[in-house]
């Protein structure tokens, strides 16, 4: 038995000495710097770093308060003039300013440093270790089209907050600051200007003119609106919403799909390479008009029919294009009288047209131009107004910001795939002024812009986690 107990004893004598020794192995041989330790491969050290704005977490840390965070997008849901389950949240109406102060309040819980500007974009900044580099910024609108979801742009305010919690439920140390932007009126409901806060933001010279003059359909000026609301006060100049090129190291935004990819493809993330190119068209025709019993039909100047053809030559161009990729709808068809038995002496359309491709968007618009004008005379109306109110060039996103989010998914073991946005958004706008990125979730059937609209909350959850890691990542750079 005693013999046992010493061959046992220095065997494990033997062990302790073999530890030793490889322990003391250098972790680079013969000066190779290619030899890396597991440290260097993470991008995330295993042990406590001596400065403090490297992450002190792991992606496995990331937790997200999901159910939580559902029912802050059902609070805010209730700030609109439909009842659920539609949404109806129209700027700088009194349930714009109720769901603004919401968000306020959120930010201020968070522990970040608020401030609005002229026109309402609201900023709430977590200060980093370096608070004199550029920040990085998230964010996305909380304005809602008439009978819409809550899903829309909700996700990426509500979700940004979120995100900034998460880190800072992990310990992170932000390096760079990192922002949360709510911007105004995403939507064009009101006074038919989409994006307009970001427009501004972005350096738009000839809309921070144009919103002078601006009124809507109840002819109220957006300076009265503005100021209805807290905003734009008599001394405030609107070009003081401009930020310079390069305020921001980059941006990102979480949006639902709003298109039925991800979910069919059984996806949880989408990371966007560009975002399409957005026109649109106001066109007018004017006819006679008349009894339509009475008057014949080789005697009519239908403006009705006129609309009718033009919307079905929208179409066919869109289609000639040869991409899938080029889009067209006519969203407003209007005709005056409007009256069954009255032929339409007038009619109005509005069109948007898309593409990835801003050259051959243009083209298709020439060739809407050039059938307005055929149409008109063949069918002796007159083109009263062809008029293009916006003809915006597409956004591409930045490798880097790019390259940020799909290592953070991957890192999450999130599958993601690279996909285009046909949609537009405000990060459209933010990448003329920073490096741009967005993330898509899925969202049921593709469905948006109707009360339909719904985003599960593990899809949402994923949606934050990816977007807090990429902000870590782009804090550190």
């Amino acid at each position: 038995m005693s013999l046992i107990r010493f061959y046992c004893s220095y065997s494990l004598l033997l062990f302790f000495l073999f530890l030793c020794s490889i322990s003391a192995i250098p972790t680079q041989v013969n000066g190779d710097s290619t030899t890396k330790t597991m440290e260097d491969f993470s991008g995330y050290p295993i042990h406590e770093p001596s400065h403090s704005f490297s992450p002190t977490f792991l992606p496995s840390s990331l937790s997200v308060d999901a159910q939580t965070l559902q029912n802050q997008i059902d609070e805010l849901s209730t700030f609109s003039d439909t009842p659920a389950p539609s949404v109806t949240r129209v700027l700088y109406t009194e349930k714009d300013v109720l769901a603004r102060r919401y968000i306020k309040n959120l930010l201020g819980l968070s522990g970040l440093s608020v401030r609005e500007d002229a026109v309402g974009n609201i900023f709430g900044r977590w200060d980093g270790s370096e608070p004199e580099l550029t920040a990085v910024a998230t964010g996305s609108h909380i304005d809602a089209i008439p009978y819409s979801g809550k899903y829309d742009g909700v996700v990426g305010v509500l979700g940004a907050i979120e995100a900034i919690n998460v880190l800072k439920r992990s310990g992170f140390k932000p390096k760079r600051s990192l922002e949360v932007i709510l911007f105004t009126s995403e939507e064009p409901t009101r006074f038919g200007i989409s994006c307009l806060g970001s427009r501004l933001l972005s350096g738009s010279e000839a809309l921070a003119e144009a919103l002078k003059t601006t009124v809507d359909s109840q002819n109220i000026s957006f300076l009265k609106a503005a100021r209805s609301a807290g905003y734009a006060k008599d001394q405030d100049d609107l070009s003081s919403v401009f930020l310079e090129k390069g305020s921001y190291s980059a941006f990102v935004e979480l949006h639902i799909e709003q298109g039925p990819i991800l979910e069919a493809e059984g996806l949880p993330i989408g990371i966007v390479t560009a975002i399409a190119a957005p026109a649109s068209i106001k066109v007018d025709f004017e006819g006679n008009g008349g009894h339509a019993g009475a008057v014949l039909m080789p005697n009519r100047n239908d403006a009705g029919l006129a609309a009718a053809e033009l919307a079905l030559a929208v179409e066919k161009h869109v289609l000639d294009s040869g991409s899938i990729d080029t889009v067209g709808t006519v969203g407003i068809l209007e005709l005056h009288p409007g009256a069954i038995n009255s032929i339409p002496s007038k009619s109005h359309l509005e069109i948007d047209t898309r593409d990835i491709d801003e050259k051959r968007r243009n083209n298709v618009i020439e060739k809407i131009q050039q059938s307005a004008m055929t149409i008109a005379k063949n069918r002796g109306v007159k083109l009263s107004e062809f008029k293009i109110i916006n003809q915006d060039p597409p956004a591409l996103s930045d490798k880097s910001v790019i390259e940020a989010m799909e290592a953070a998914s991957k890192e999450l073991n999130l599958t993601h795939k690279l996909m285009i946005s046909r949609a537009y958004h405000d990060s459209l706008f933010m990448a003329r002024i920073s490096p741009m990125g967005m993330l898509f979730i899925p969202c049921y059937k593709g469905y948006s812009h109707k009360p339909e609209e719904y985003a599960s909350s593990q899809d949402i959850a994923n949606g934050v986690k990816v977007l807090a890691l990429t902000l870590a990542k782009l804090s550190l750079s």
